[in-house]
């Protein structure tokens, strides 16, 4: 549907073969207090698209809006939330939005969630597609390994500034 919305269909079977995934559980223990407290730090995904499900009611999943403010994303027990990655965010070059977003716990009950994450494969160059680089939309990061990416990400200089895709391949 993304691409379609894009007008980048054509592109749907190489997506798809680029891609590795990986589901995973994860549990945030409650801090046993009334004070909030981190569960996981505010990050941007790097992959290509994270799709998270809550398995029990216990809130904690935060978004940072466009204008900084951090609000609660409390999903329906019959739904799942969607990230944009950084590399799907590059690919799209800049047309789809990478939120910063983190885990807040308080209270004595853990938070249970299982995601599917939609990786590149080893070896995966990130390129934007030619028809979503145009006046309009000049291209905004040189194409690179997503490897290569994962690596610098790790680095104390990936970390200065606003955006660490941005250090590794910006313009």
């Amino acid at each position: 549907m993304v691409l379609e919305s894009l007008g980048v269909e054509k592109y749907l079977e190489e997506h798809i073969e680029s891609a590795n995934y990986l589901f995973r559980a994860m549990k945030y223990k409650g801090p046993e207090t009334t004070e909030t407290k981190v569960g996981l730090r505010a990050h941007r995904d790097l992959n290509v698209v994270t799709i998270l499900y809550q398995i029990n009611q216990v809130d904690g999943l935060e978004v940072q809006t466009k204008d900084g403010e951090w609000i609660n994303a409390n999903p329906s027990p019959d739904s799942f939330t969607v990230f944009i990655g950084e590399s799907f965010s590059a690919w799209a070059n800049g047309r789809l939005h990478s939120p910063f977003h983190r885990v807040m716990m308080s209270g004595n009950k853990a938070r249970y969630s299982v995601g599917l994450f939609s990786i590149p494969k080893p070896g995966c160059i990130i390129k934007a597609p030619e028809e979503l680089v145009d006046e309009d939309h000049p291209l905004l990061f040189k194409p690179f390994d997503y490897a290569e990416y994962i690596r610098f990400y790790h680095t104390e200089i990936s970390q200065k500034g606003e955006s660490s895709l941005q250090n590794f391949c910006g313009f």
